[in-house]
């Protein structure tokens, strides 16, 4: 017996009088970590697989286990009549291979779906560009996709017309096949999808010529689409039922339309308000006026009143943009820039000093204090 031999417990990172939940736990984590699938050319890994693999067969095994408590290795080598290379494992090696080897195929839940199943197919992507107005009110837009669809000849079946899937003969319509391996766990014998009929249970003997028996086509398509009112620049929305076709009778998948939106001229717009930068003369500032201001509907009429600054803002309500799915509105927030007049002729600049002196100004004196609002629109220009 070779004296370098580890003790099992050891191996399995365990102590002594582990349970068998903890046995067959450790062995799992060990002998994924260890496996030669994972470790391609790595003798080691092969080493420690292998020394893994004797410790969970004695600790597996109550009896084994027992002995191996009772007189250590001597209990269950060979030659003492407890073997530890004759008896089997104690373990579902179904389990084990669903556990570790899911991702790698072949044991994992994507080896045992059902590929009679109804599927849904696949969604599609698309874009449009689109006004400022159309993304506050919606509007309807036409756009062409390449996408898959039920074939018209076959309906989705795959065969011929006139012709029909016929039970494949390989696997007798079970879908599957049963298949014998020799590995390192000793013989295993385990499904696996049948090559012959990929798993359906039936086969065609006469394909469809248009989809060659795949029971769907490409096709060039023309979609029209809602677009929903308040949708905003690079927002997405989905046109349910416009994707690819599902297979076996599955539901087709989602046209998923990216939305861009122009720039407009004047309106800005901040979540569902939209903000107006309006100009007005010295004057109307300092006199007062009823100006005519554009929205996004038409042109409304709002007083301005004496002394307005520039800055000022102006609030026009439910005159904004209407909340995506909903029916309430956001504001138009106006503000105020007062043009000072440039260029002045003689006349105009002695006016103004006549005016200067009417109100008291001092040259020189420090301008007023007050906070002015900068220009709306300056941060988004930033």
């Amino acid at each position: 017996m070779d004296s370098n031999k580890k003790d099992y417990y050891e191996v399995l990172g365990l102590n002594k009088g582990a349970t068998d939940e903890e046995i067959k736990k450790a062995y799992r984590q060990m002998a994924k970590k260890y496996h030669p699938d994972l470790n391609p050319g790595n003798a080691d890994a092969e080493a420690k697989f292998k020394e893994v693999n004797e410790a969970y067969e004695v600790l597996s095994d109550s009896e084994k286990k027992a002995r191996y408590d009772q007189f250590g290795f001597a209990g269950v080598d060979p030659n003492y009549g407890g073997g530890a290379g004759a008896g089997g494992f104690d373990v579902d090696l179904n389990d084990i291979f669903g556990s570790f080897f899911g991702g790698f195929g072949g044991f994992g839940s994507q080896g045992s779906r059902n590929p009679n199943a109804a599927q849904r197919g696949e969604d599609i992507q698309a874009r449009i560009t689109i006004s400022f107005e159309e993304a506050a009110k919606g509007c309807k837009r036409t756009v062409d996709v390449n996408r898959v669809e039920t074939c018209p000849d076959c309906h989705g079946t795959g065969s011929a017309p006139g012709t029909s899937r016929r039970t494949c003969p390989d696997c007798n319509g079970r879908g599957y096949v049963s298949v014998t391996q020799n590995s390192l766990f000793g013989t295993i014998q385990s499904q696996k999808a049948c090559p012959k009929c990929a798993g359906k249970g039936t086969v065609i003997d006469t394909p469809c010529q248009k989809c060659h028996g795949q029971g769907r086509v490409s096709n060039r398509a023309s979609v029209e689409v809602n677009v929903p009112a308040g949708i905003d620049n690079r927002q997405v929305f989905a046109v349910s039922g416009a994707g690819n076709a599902g297979r076996n009778n599955g539901p087709a998948g989602d046209l998923r339309v990216a939305v861009f939106v122009r720039p407009h001229p004047y309106f800005v717009r901040e979540d569902y308000n939209v903000h107006l930068d309006q100009h007005i003369s010295f004057t109307q500032a300092a006199l007062g006026d009823k100006i005519r201001i554009p929205t996004l509907d038409n042109d409304v009429y709002i007083d301005i009143p004496a002394g307005t600054q520039s800055g000022d803002d102006f609030k026009l309500r439910g005159r904004g943009i209407q909340v995506l799915g909903g029916k309430s509105k956001g504001d138009q927030i106006v503000h105020i820039i007062v043009d000072v007049p440039t260029h002045l002729t003689d006349k105009q600049r002695e006016l103004i000093k006549e005016l200067e002196k009417e109100l008291g100004v001092e040259r020189g004196a420090p301008a007023s204090s007050k906070s002015k609002k900068t220009k709306f629109t300056d941060k988004f220009k930033n």
